[in-house]
């Protein structure tokens, strides 16, 4: 594995049993525990981490189940979600007013067999059942069902919500700003373009566009007290990047070869290559990155600013250390994997939670040790 200037961690691991154990982390500033939250997850894809103490998990194959003191209750009141390969229901994200609105948000597959598109919808939890669930925002292409189709939300501090739609497979699509595949989008509660989006009045551009140019996002965070936007996303080569996310700019996804898009670009002065933002970082093979959190919690007083990103192949934790937005350090934080890591999340309690696992996931709490 290449790294900065980083060290690996050493972990000590726990026999596997039937239920997950916890696990000691020894690190150079202090010793963390991953501690099982939520466990026997079906191909879990996203988690809200709801004030009081309720988590909620999105698994891709169409379920909702939420976790309270250990019980786990399914959530029913979806509306139809189209599960195949990638495609299914995809993340979950709280709304930033949940104790007034009551508001849950959830991207998912809408379609059918012959085809899909990335959907936003929205519902609020009354025991255990979805109700008032409206559909807020559909991407405006459908495609064959399955790749690349997976989406993340993020909310910044001006309650706009990020989401990030896959290029479907197609390297073309994320280099067209009149397709919403291969974007991250702003959108305002209802799912509308807010008039202050960067390319809202420029001809040619999807009004939603945030930035474009984007493969398979599958990591989003905002930074509110550094004013950055961090994305992580997974390329088809089993690689992938760390984005520092430019608003209204067009990122580093390639031309491929053979593309219809390569002899465009090479006779015409419309996209150069000093106008594509680079990754910060761009990982080695077989990582597939997944899950990204910005360390802002008072439970890690020496990882401030930090970015803590998952592998999918790798089974892999990453810490980054990051300056403006140059990455300074890289370290691996898991010596001995337990599977592969989806999602990362901060909570509002301050700690840091990771789910980890394919067709049987766990979420994981990191928690300083005394």
């Amino acid at each position: 594995m290449e790294r900065l200037m980083g060290f690996p961690l050493v972990l000590a691991a726990l026999a596997t049993t039937a239920h997950a154990e916890e696990m000691s982390l020894s690190i150079a500033h202090q010793e963390l525990s991953l501690i099982p939250v939520a466990e026997d997850l079906e191909s879990p894809w996203g988690m809200a981490v709801l004030p009081g103490g309720l988590f909620v998990i999105s698994e891709r194959t169409g379920q909702i189940q939420t976790f309270y003191n250990g019980e786990r209750q399914e959530v029913a009141g979806l509306p139809g979600i189209h599960v195949e390969e990638q495609g299914g229901l995809l993340d979950i994200a709280a709304s930033p007013e949940y104790p007034d609105t009551g508001w849950l948000y959830f991207t998912y597959s809408s379609g059918d067999e012959d085809s899909t598109a990335t959907a936003l919808a929205r519902g609020r939890l009354a025991g255990d059942r979805l109700v008032d669930v409206e559909e807020l925002f559909e991407q405006n292409r459908r495609s064959e069902p399955g790749p690349n189709a997976g989406s993340r939300l993020a909310w910044m501090g001006d309650d706009t919500l990020l989401m990030s739609v896959g290029d479907r497979n197609s390297p073309d699509r994320a280099q067209d700003t009149q397709d919403h595949a291969g974007s991250i989008l702003r959108l305002d509660p209802q799912g509308l373009a807010p008039e202050n989006n960067p390319l809202l009045e420029d001809a040619g551009y999807l009004p939603e566009l945030y930035s474009w140019g984007h493969r398979h996002v599958l990591g989003l965070a905002v930074d509110e007290t550094r004013n950055n936007v961090w994305a992580v996303e997974a390329h088809d080569n089993g690689r992938g990047a760390l984005v520092l996310v430019e608003r209204g700019e067009r990122h580093g996804s390639p031309v491929e070869e053979g593309s219809d898009l390569l002899e465009e670009a090479a006779s015409s002065d419309l996209f150069t290559e000093e106008e594509v933002i680079q990754p910060a970082y761009r990982f080695p093979e077989d990582v597939s990155p997944s899950g990204l959190a910005v360390v802002n919690g008072e439970h890690y007083p020496d990882w401030q600013g930090n970015l803590i990103v998952g592998g999918l192949e790798s089974e892999q934790l990453y810490r980054f250390e990051v300056n403006g937005g140059d990455i300074t350090d890289m370290e691996e934080l898991l010596d001995e994997t337990q599977g592969p890591v989806r999602e990362v999340r901060q909570g509002p309690d301050g700690y840091l939670y990771v789910l980890i696992g394919d067709e049987s996931g766990t979420l994981y709490r990191l928690e300083p040790e005394e």
